[in-house]
């Protein structure tokens, strides 16, 4: 059975024909322009291949719920073009198969459960830190949903005792994703992020601001793993960091051998996917649909 996977982000979509065994048998990558321009070539991308389901992580606000009349509609996202546009029922209609959607770092966080650094646990987070900030939830064998989809990238943090820039996020201003995001991290520095690899300061704020979103998730979800991806997080510096303040801000509340030093490393981690975690969880979503 061939079946396709789209992760659709606010940079990039990742495009795939995949099997029911997992494997991916081809692939293509579109940036994310206006969706007259997008959405066009994913529909091009996928005609005359002969699947019969579509996966879809779909970067978010995104209607995941399958009894609603906008189901894989976009809400209210920062990018703007994208805001009420019926991505779902387009691709539907185009393609004329079955559609499951669900987020982008929801079905991340799947697929490193069923593939990569997750699939020794039974619960896990998988948090992007890129153009945005998001985070999915897989617990026991489903994703996290309720009244919508978690929206992890808007939680308040404290600020940086040093940081007077006011945020980026047009809904919020300073939530974690207006402060850490990677175009926070250039507004607020003047380059971008790759750009600031040898600027301790910055990575000591950006460290300062995630792990306090991930001590705050220990604290409510009290995940198995932490899986951590997105451009930003291509800076190795950051793990370590990241970790060390995690531990100094749980000071020992939670009581875990893996909230150790001796077993942090293992705990807090980057994909076992790499860049292709979105898009194997989108087929894994085609897959078990």
């Amino acid at each position: 059975m061939k079946l396709g996977a789209i992760e659709a982000g606010g940079t990039k979509f990742v495009l795939a024909v995949g099997n029911d065994q997992g494997d991916i048998l081809q692939k293509q990558t579109i940036p994310t322009e206006h969706p007259d321009i997008t959405v066009p070539k994913v529909i091009a991308f996928f005609e005359g291949t002969g699947i019969e389901r579509l996966g879809l992580g779909g970067f978010g606000p995104i209607d995941i719920n399958q009894t609603s009349s906008t189901y894989g509609q976009l809400q209210k996202t920062p990018k703007t073009d994208w805001v009420d546009y019926p991505l779902g029922a387009a691709l539907k209609e185009a393609l004329q198969v079955p559609i499951i959607i669900d987020t982008d770092v929801n079905v991340a966080a799947m697929s490193e459960a069923k593939w990569g650094n997750a699939t020794d646990v039974d619960t896990c987070l998988y948090i992007t830190v890129g153009t945005g900030i998001g985070a999915g939830a897989y617990f026991h064998g489903q994703t996290l949903k309720g009244l919508s989809h978690p929206e992890m990238g808007h939680i308040l943090v404290r600020r940086h005792p040093e940081d007077t820039y006011e945020g980026t996020c047009p809904s919020h201003g300073d939530c974690l994703e207006g402060l850490a995001a990677g175009p926070a991290i250039e507004a607020r520095w003047g380059k971008k992020g790759h750009e600031l690899a040898d600027n301790d300061k910055v990575w000591e704020m950006e460290a300062f601001y995630l792990a306090q979103a991930l001590t705050n998730y220990i604290y409510i979800l009290s995940p198995e793993r932490i899986v951590m991806g997105g451009g930003v997080m291509k800076q190795p510096q950051l793990f370590p960091l990241i970790r060390k303040n995690v531990l100094e801000m749980l000071n020992g509340y939670v009581s875990s051998p893996h909230l150790t030093e001796e077993e942090i490393d293992n705990y807090i981690v980057p994909p076992g996917l790499t860049d292709e975690a979105g898009v194997k969880g989108a087929l894994y979503l085609a897959m078990e649909k």
